[in-house]
């Protein structure tokens, strides 16, 4: 059987009545057909359940949780804020240390997964993004395949979840207290609502979670389940329980929240004479006049910062750095929810016999900078925003404590699922399975060594410049080209170049040392065949390509073009602040 749910009004009911009221639902349609001409490993047979045969799916989704926010990567805060139920995943099975979304942002990130490809295809360039139905790829072979499929959480593609047998999703960004969901219904999509008073998102989304595993899994077959928290998106309100935890602790702080070493970044995110300091990137403390956590948590958290708090009457450095507690407490709190709740949903799996059936994944959609550079937020190449944490339970074929690291991208998270559950993956996939480097510890011969990436969303919401680049083992080349869609809106285009066996915390471009002038050219021919490779070919948006290849070369010419940018762009911007418009609309115009 499958399970529909058919509520034509928003519901205020208690959790336990309420979540036995979506498991005795209608009917979502036809059952999903098993398609076995083109599949890559055996179908079950008709005498034999689908859930005996092979492993359930649960991938595990958090929002902007950083790898060096989980403690099994070893990062600053695995003493103060351990994960210890996340960090079972890499005791009991492999962590990958260099896997890495293709765009750092939310939509795109989930649309890359959903659909194996990256985004210039796929259509989610930027928060608009969206998967219709018909093409969540990943949703309908899962089905075809056999597996029961259920979205429950963070959604965040705009249109409906429909090619999932299940879906209770939040809207958009959802609220993390007192939370409503979409569900099936009478109404339109995105009418139907059923609403948890008085709880914290990532209780209930867990709650619903293990009432669907417990009365809507249908157990002749195998489940294939996203199960994705809104924790710990910023503005980061954690459940009231953990309000004391970490009251008392001093946040350990990254050496680049305080000092920029003169070589960092480029005329893109300096400006020239480091004029645009104040405008690129939005900042924890009073550095950006647009937008910072000095400006925006004292209002939201009063309690995280001293009485009668007023920033004037302390200096950049006090100031700087209880925005920063105050920051870093609140978002690890939420993830103390996460891995407090994912306690829960584990000893679920175990109690029920599931949990070594089931190959369990646990990533975020993106990284986020935790004050590194003094940046905030995520969409940068700079390795705390485009690393993403992933680790794969599966005991039966993965063996335990293992750490990989492979260059790893987000569009291959979708083909690695299919291939565990012997589902034929698409030609229109742009990834690759894991799972025989999971399974052999070696990763193919012809495996790829560069992972791309590309932020579209030119200078919105946190003041980042669109740029391209590509991400080695051992280095990064990132162009800021420094345009939004229309080609407009310039910021001072520019390279940067770091060595991360030498550098790994990014705080030298080694761009423009005569030294790297070899290294630099390869790298920027590696960029060349890895777009050519992924068909991120400029048609999108010629206007935008038109910028992008006239400051490819990089000469004297261009530096002084990129020199003047960076003085109009400046007197734009501060037009802007005298004006008050705190909110131009960057991404589109000129």
């Amino acid at each position: 059987m499958s399970f529909k749910l058919s509520l034509s009004v928003s519901m205020y009911v208690g959790v336990a009545g309420l979540l036995l009221t979506l498991a005795s639902s209608a009917v979502k349609g036809a059952e999903p057909q098993v398609s076995g001409a083109q599949s890559s490993g055996a179908q079950p047979s008709e005498s034999q359940p689908a859930g005996a045969s092979r492993p359930n799916v649960l991938y595990i989704m958090s929002d902007d949780h950083a790898a060096h926010g989980i403690s099994a990567y070893g990062g600053r805060f695995a003493e103060v804020a351990p994960t210890p139920n996340i960090d079972r995943l890499a005791k009991e099975g492999t962590l990958f240390s260099n896997a890495f979304c293709t765009n750092s942002i939310c939509s795109p990130s989930r649309a890359c997964v959903l659909t194996g490809q990256y985004d210039h295809t796929n259509g989610a360039f930027d928060l608009d993004g969206r998967v219709d139905p018909g093409k969540q790829m990943l949703a309908i072979e899962m089905g075809k395949a056999g597996y029961q499929t259920a979205m429950i959480g963070k959604w965040h593609l705009k249109a409906e979840p429909a090619d999932f047998d299940y879906y209770c999703v939040l809207p958009g960004q959802g609220h993390y207290h007192n939370p409503e969901f979409r569900v099936r219904g009478d109404k339109p999509w995105g009418k139907n609502l059923i609403k948890f008073p008085g709880m914290h998102s990532t209780d209930a989304i867990t709650d619903l979670t293990l009432d669907w595993l417990q009365d809507g899994w249908d157990q002749d077959k195998p489940f294939f389940l996203m199960h994705h928290y809104k924790a710990p998106h910023d503005y980061f309100d954690n459940a009231p329980r953990y309000e004391t935890y970490l009251a008392d602790v001093d946040i350990p702080e990254p050496e680049t929240l305080w000092s920029r070493d003169e070589r960092f970044g480029s005329i893109a995110t300096r400006g020239d004479n480091d004029e645009l300091l104040p405008h690129i990137g939005t900042s924890i403390g009073p550095r950006n006049p647009r937008r910072s956590y000095l400006g925006d948590l004292p209002k939201l958290y009063p309690n995280e910062f001293p009485a009668d708090f007023d920033p004037k009457n302390y200096s950049a450095e006090e100031n700087t750095r209880l925005a920063y507690n105050a920051y870093l407490k609140k978002y690890l709190r939420c993830i103390k929810g996460i891995d407090d709740n994912l306690g829960r949903l584990f000893a679920h799996l175990e109690e029920t016999g599931q949990l070594d059936n089931t190959i369990i994944i646990y990533t975020g959609d993106q990284g986020f900078m935790l004050g590194e550079h003094d940046y905030q937020d995520k969409r940068w190449m700079y390795e705390e925003s485009q690393r993403m944490p992933l680790l794969v339970r599966y005991p039966k074929t993965i063996p335990a404590g293992q750490k990989l690291d492979a260059i790893v991208e987000n569009v291959d998270f979708g083909p690695t699922m299919l291939d565990f559950a012997s589902a034929p993956i698409p030609d229109s996939v742009q990834g690759r399975s894991l799972k025989s480097m999971l399974e052999t510890g070696q990763a193919p011969s012809d495996w790829k060594e560069e992972a791309y990436y590309r932020y579209w969303m030119h200078m919105a919401h946190h003041d980042n410049p669109a740029h391209v680049g590509i991400r080695t083992k051992t280095h990064k080349l990132i162009y800021y080209y420094g345009c939004n869609y229309d080609g407009g809106y310039q910021t001072p285009p520019g390279w940067e170049l770091y060595d991360l066996e030498n550098d790994p915390h990014e705080t030298i471009n080694l761009y423009s040392n005569p030294e790297h002038a070899g290294l630099v050219a390869d790298l920027k021919k590696r960029l060349e065949a890895t777009r050519q490779r992924v068909g991120d070919d400029g048609s999108h948006f010629p206007a935008c390509e038109e910028v992008i290849q006239e400051f490819w070369d990089y000469d004297e010419d261009d530096r002084a073009k990129a020199r003047e940018i960076s003085h109009q762009y400046l007197k734009r911007r501060t037009a802007e602040l005298e004006a008050g418009k705190r909110n131009v609309r960057t991404f589109h115009g000129k």
